[in-house]
């Protein structure tokens, strides 16, 4: 590769920070909804057609937005998973937990972009899943690795076929071998995670468990429970 053909490249990539950089100072002033390259491309200096050669558009611009913010929070999550030793499955688990609120406390804006209202006449493309799926994937891999080690209560209540199927595409794709009701189970705690963490972050818990930090720490531990892991030095939960 030339010199000057990787000068182009750093470059190219050193601008495409610099727009998103000013898109996400755009989203924290007036939302998703009023993001506009021509409004980032005035604040950069820049004529619009020179920015639409790094974003034809502005779903382009807000698809790699999301694409990021799925990325950063699936990596703090999974960091936060490795930091604890493997068969320490409570303690795995309380880190992910954390690890979501504590990326969320610390970038709303993009939280919101993810996980707030959807976008109007935006619609996610294929590109999104897999950095979206980031999250769940290592709450399952948490769950079928617990199972796998005999670390788990066994969920004996029978589901509906629908469900039952649902589960097992759930497991499928992430790549584990869970009974159904057990992955069911998962998806609970995962949709109670992100609606706790998205109760505080837009304000929900206002006048009633706020602040949250010990509601917090209650709700993971009872997330734990329903997923049959054991505390500390303590037995399975029945």
């Amino acid at each position: 590769m030339s010199a000057i053909h990787t000068a182009r490249e750093r470059a190219r990539a050193e601008l495409t920070t610099v727009i998103k950089d000013e898109a996400r100072r755009q989203l924290a002033a007036s939302g998703a909804p009023g993001l506009s390259l021509r409004a980032v491309a005035r604040e950069l200096g820049m004529v619009s057609s020179a920015l639409y050669r790094y974003f034809p558009s502005r779903d382009d611009l807000l698809t790699a937005l999301i694409i990021d913010a799925y990325n950063a929070l699936g990596e703090q999550v999974e960091a936060a998973d490795r930091s604890v030793a493997p068969t320490e499955f409570r303690a795995r688990l309380r880190g992910v937990c954390h690890a979501v609120r504590e990326w969320a406390l610390a970038h709303p804006n993009e939280y919101a972009l993810v996980y707030g209202s959807p976008v109007p006449g935006y619609r996610a493309p294929e590109d999104t899943v897999l950095p979206g799926a980031r999250v769940p994937v290592a709450l399952l891999k948490l769950a079928g690795e617990a199972w796998a080690a005999g670390a788990l209560v066994p969920a004996t209540e029978p589901l509906a076929p629908e469900l039952a199927e649902q589960a097992k595409a759930v497991a499928e794709f992430g790549g584990q071998d869970l009974p159904a009701a057990q992955t069911a189970r998962g998806a609970m705690i995962w949709t109670q995670l992100f609606g706790i963490v998205g109760f505080e972050i837009f304000g929900q818990l206002a006048n009633s468990m706020d602040p949250a930090d010990a509601f917090f720490d209650y709700a993971v531990e009872r997330m734990a429970d329903l997923l049959g892991l054991a505390a500390e030095g303590g037995k399975r939960p029945v």
